[in-house]
């Protein structure tokens, strides 16, 4: 018969110490990391199409023979607006991995998540902070029309 370790109760129910909710943690785990990189997708759609909704539609109204727009500065304020939304959503995502990191180390599912914490980092926090830098500079590249 195998040994049950019973880890303290996490309110509504028990963690037991067994391999099956070792490998559950961990699936947990690797989906919590598919989530990151899904909202850095997403954050790098958002900041490159804003980059070139402006430079398109900036080059668009330059060439001889364009009708005068309506709103001349409209291409600028969407871009701006799209790689603001990028930026915003690298933060949350960030955000959100740590408070979901803190939670599946936290007490109740030590016991399971392994012996150490050795190797809880990913790159996908560093990948997601040079997405920022990135955003940053297209936002304030099409702020000052640096381009």
């Amino acid at each position: 018969m195998a040994d049950v370790h019973m880890a303290p109760t996490a309110g509504r129910f028990e963690v037991r110490v067994t391999s099956d909710s070792h490998f559950s943690w961990v699936r947990t785990r690797l989906s919590l990391e598919r989530t990151m990189m899904s909202w850095q997708r997403t954050a790098v759609a958002l900041i490159g199409f804003g980059f070139a909704i402006v430079q398109y539609l900036e080059h668009l109204q330059q060439l001889s023979g364009a009708r005068t727009a309506y709103l001349p500065e409209a291409p600028r304020y969407l871009g701006l607006a799209l790689i603001a939304c990028g930026i915003l959503a690298l933060l949350i995502s960030i955000w959100q991995y740590r408070w979901s990191l803190r939670y599946l180390w936290g007490e109740p599912f030590t016991p399971i998540a392994g012996v150490t914490k050795e190797g809880k980092q990913t790159p996908v926090t560093a990948v997601a902070i040079v997405l920022i830098l990135i955003g940053l500079f297209a936002f304030f590249a099409v702020l000052l029309r640096l381009t």
